[in-house]
């Protein structure tokens, strides 16, 4: 992988929760080439004022019209972008952009939320196969997530 200061970064997942626990990594991703897929809400407006952002499709759960829509979007801004690093904590934006990421040569990273202690999220499950990195927070996942690294609390 690039040098850490050259790596380019891509920030995906859902407004609200999911966007505020990307946003702490802030220690890591603030001094990288990065921009953000997220969706275009007053949330994510507001905490990514200055940053560069790619709006996606929602609402997004559990919903195929989504994630056709947003694997469009991946097919389009993936190529493009070329990220080195591709950072989620769910939910559903995050699949395409894992998969198609992947095929583009990025590397994935799957920080599984904070609230899920013994059971897994729809987007962990589908992510997993393609994540080269799979952080939990709480041991117990790891029984869910037999190749994840718990990491403890991001929070």
């Amino acid at each position: 992988m690039k040098d850490d200061k050259k790596l380019k970064v891509c920030l995906v997942g859902s407004s609200g929760g999911h966007l505020t626990h990307l946003y702490m990594l802030k220690p890591f991703w603030q001094n990288k080439d990065r921009f953000w897929v997220t969706f275009d809400k007053e949330d994510a407006r507001s905490l990514l004022k200055g940053e560069k952002m790619y709006p996606c499709y929602y609402p997004s759960n559990r919903s195929i019209k989504a994630l056709i829509i947003n694997t469009i979007k991946a097919v389009k801004i993936i190529p493009k972008e070329r990220p080195d690093l591709i950072i989620t904590s769910g939910a559903a934006p995050a699949i395409p952009f894992f998969y198609i990421g992947k095929l583009f040569g990025a590397k994935t990273i799957y920080i599984e939320v904070f609230d899920r202690i013994d059971a897994p999220t729809i987007a962990g499950k589908l992510c997993y196969p393609v994540t080269d990195k799979f952080i939990v927070e709480w041991e117990e996942m790891k029984k869910v997530y037999p190749k994840a690294v718990n990491l403890g609390s991001i929070f």
